[in-house]
């Protein structure tokens, strides 16, 4: 759907990345520019200790099929040579600092004299306004941790649980395609380009907003309880004798009746203690008790039966190497295949957010090598041979 759009990215780590990466998947041409040290996330499996395996996962995921370019924008020339770069690009996407931005030349409003029509996408934890603009905020920090996600996802009397790598980044991400694709179809009436700027902080915020809606109207919000301090005690995680699972049941009394059938306990619907929403909740603990020594009594399948039969909402607990297995995620696209670098085969990733049938998503290259298409991407570009080695020559390039 993309093919035609040009995209500079001048970012490393997760969520910037992340944006450049799903508009290559939907074919756009995303030419990828790290400093010559290279993105730190190229190095991750290094970094825990893993040298024996192969690649980064983390990387790859997010850099497959970008042009890949190594230029010092601590040096004129290589700042330069990113604003003719950014002439006939549609996109420019950057995770570096405001402050950094400003004083190379390469924020907003300087590249958008360079270019009028460009769509520029500013990525950071905190926004482009406020005191901590420039402050630095990996997802964990600035999505997690300072948007309330993480004192909503804490048990009340408990100590706070991690975020696990990138998940804030990715819903980042994905935020990010949405305001540049929005900043191109306003380009198409106007003709000309926009910031668009997005943060870890506000897309937090925004993704808790169930729970912040309620805080900002009401002023108040109830913390998270434990599983036996439920206000829909139904509403829960469950042990089977072989794994976990969650139930959700729907506004009103239709899955309490749904529930004392499964558990083959039907005297439960009208026993005074849970024959009504209010008196669940004051008995949460006593309920969650029963539903507990009830539900360790069979394995999973015995329980998928069941729930199914009476149309519960619900689904199993499963680990990450599970879902692999899980025939609807194969049948809802939640994988492809991406080549090895060598073009000895492929490997199995994720796949991008959304998928558009009759569209082939699947990545044409594997993520590139640092600077493997430095010396094409700028003679395409219109530089020179000369230009190209005078770059070399100051440092600038790799």
């Amino acid at each position: 759907m993309l093919e035609g759009i040009k995209v500079i990215e001048m970012a490393t780590y997760i969520a910037a990345p992340g944006a450049g990466g799903i508009l290559a998947d939907w074919g756009a041409e995303v030419v990828k520019i790290e400093p010559l040290s290279g993105c730190p996330m190229r190095h991750t499996m290094k970094n825990v200790g893993a040298d024996h395996l192969q690649g980064s996962p983390i990387f790859e995921l997010d850099n497959r099929g970008k042009k890949g370019l190594a230029i010092d924008t601590s040096k004129p020339e290589g700042v330069e040579a990113v604003k003719r770069l950014v002439k006939d690009a549609d996109v420019f996407i950057t995770n570096v600092r405001p402050g950094g931005l400003e004083r190379a030349g390469l924020d907003y409003e300087s590249l958008k004299a360079i270019n009028p029509r460009l769509v520029y996408a500013s990525v950071t934890g905190y926004g482009l306004e406020g005191p901590d603009r420039d402050r630095p905020g990996f997802d964990i920090a600035a999505f997690y941790a300072r948007s309330g996600i993480g004192w909503l996802q804490t048990v009340k009397g408990k100590e706070p649980v991690t975020l696990r790598t990138g998940i804030g980044d990715h819903t980042t991400s994905m935020a990010t395609v949405s305001g540049i694709l929005a900043a191109i179809i306003e380009r198409g009436k106007t003709g000309k380009g926009r910031l668009v700027e997005a943060s870890l902080l506000r897309t937090g915020f925004y993704a808790a907003g169930s729970d912040t809606a309620v805080q900002l109207r009401y002023g108040k919000l109830g913390s998270t309880k434990s599983r036996h301090e439920a206000l829909q005690p139904i509403s829960n995680f469950f042990q089977t004798k072989d794994t976990w699972i969650v139930i959700v049941p729907r506004q009103g009394t239709v899955d309490w009746t749904g529930i004392c059938k499964v558990i083959g306990k039907p005297e439960l619907e009208t026993d005074p203690r849970f024959d009504s929403p209010k008196n669940r909740r004051a008995n949460a603990a006593e309920l969650v008790d029963i539903l507990d020594a009830v539900f360790l009594e069979h394995d999973l399948e015995y329980w998928r039966g069941k729930l199914d039969a009476e149309d519960m909402i619900w689904a199993p607990l499963l680990r990450p190497g599970d879902v692999y297995k899980d025939p609807q995620a194969k049948a809802a696209g939640a994988y492809v295949e991406v080549p090895e670098e060598d073009g000895s085969g492929t490997y199995l990733s994720p796949a991008s957010p959304v998928r558009f049938p009759g569209f082939d998503d699947t990545p044409k290259s594997a993520s590139p090598m640092l600077g493997q298409h430095t010396i094409e991407t700028l003679k395409a570009s219109g530089f020179s041979d000369t230009e190209i080695e005078g770059l070399r020559s100051a440092g600038a390039i790799k």
